[in-house]
């Protein structure tokens, strides 16, 4: 997956002038904070937005393009005209969204930390967000509602139950759709699995990842999170010390909608291929299970042997 070109030239854009030595440096600040959980410590500045920018707004784009195309597949007669994206940062879940769905007419980008918001009108402006709003914003305020509701890596320093509470909250504020994303750390599912139980509980229907609305399966040890392969521009490489032209972002995810989808069965780790046949780790509303596709049986080997982590049985 690559960038929109608009949104790489916004932010090639936004770097000139600035000194990469300023950027590596902020980036290392943000890297040991998103470790921490503390996703936007640090920020102050312009050099420190932009190294945001650069260093974690490609993965979150990546993780989002690919929420969003869940979204789309699970519920394909969703066409938001209004979205609502809480901790917006850099705007990244907004560009995803508009990208998935070109017809959003409205567009509402909240965040606490100015200098990323400042950033945010810069790369907007340059593209097909220029009529988003941009606004002082956070979790625990009153929210205004919309058709989608994205919150993408905001609830990284809230608790278990913290985080159920504010998905509550914004579920209040979804006409639509809630989308949850978060670091695919046993962590981050953590906070998700906690989030879908207390939706769950006040009515929401789980339209991805999971294909049911019981219990998760899941067993201690294990969690529930999927990959998304980014490509890597020079000055990413630059500020993440990489020495490979693309990264693979790890995410846990949740998508809840008002009305119930009917699916199928979601595969949960890379398939196993042998030459025997492949070997799929499915969770569906029967709990967690393992199917088997023998190479010989041609015409089932066939239509399923381009599906791999994270798409549909």
């Amino acid at each position: 997956m690559q960038l929109p070109s608009a949104l790489a030239a916004a932010i090639a854009a936004i770097l000139e002038g600035v000194p990469r030595k300023d950027l590596v440096t902020a980036a290392g600040k943000m890297s040991a904070a998103y470790r921490a959980g503390q996703t936007s410590q640090g920020i102050v500045n312009t050099s420190d937005a932009a190294a945001y920018a650069v260093a974690r707004m490609p993965a979150t784009y990546a993780a989002c393009a690919a929420v969003f195309a869940r979204l789309a597949e699970a519920v394909p007669g969703f066409a938001p005209a209004s979205l609502l994206d809480i901790g917006a940062g850099t705007g990244a879940a907004s560009w995803a969204a508009v990208d998935a769905w070109p017809g959003l007419e409205s567009i509402a980008m909240l965040d606490r930390n100015p200098a990323l918001r400042a950033c945010a009108r810069k790369l907007a402006d340059a593209g097909p967000l220029a009529h988003a709003e941009i606004l002082a914003g956070d979790l625990g305020v009153q929210l205004p509602k919309a058709d989608l509701v994205v919150a993408s890596y905001v609830l990284a320093e809230l608790s278990e139950s913290e985080a159920g509470a504010v998905a509550a909250d914004l579920w209040r504020s979804a006409r639509g759709a809630l989308a949850l994303i978060e670091p695919g750390t046993p962590q981050g599912f953590a906070r998700i699995r906690a989030a879908r139980s207390l939706l769950v509980d006040v009515g929401a229907h789980v339209a991805a990842p999971c294909t049911h609305d019981n219990l998760c399966p899941m067993v201690a040890g294990d969690w529930c999170h999927f990959s998304q392969r980014l490509a890597r521009s020079r000055d990413h490489m630059l500020l993440k010390g990489a020495q490979v032209p693309f990264e693979d972002e790890r995410y846990s995810y949740l998508i809840v909608t008002r009305e119930k989808v009917t699916k199928g069965a979601r595969i949960l780790a890379p398939p196993l291929e042998t030459k025997p046949g492949r070997t799929f780790k499915l969770c569906d509303e029967t709990g967690l299970r393992g199917a088997f596709v023998a190479s010989r049986d041609k015409s089932e080997y066939r239509r399923l042997r381009k599906k791999g982590w994270g798409d549909l049985f």
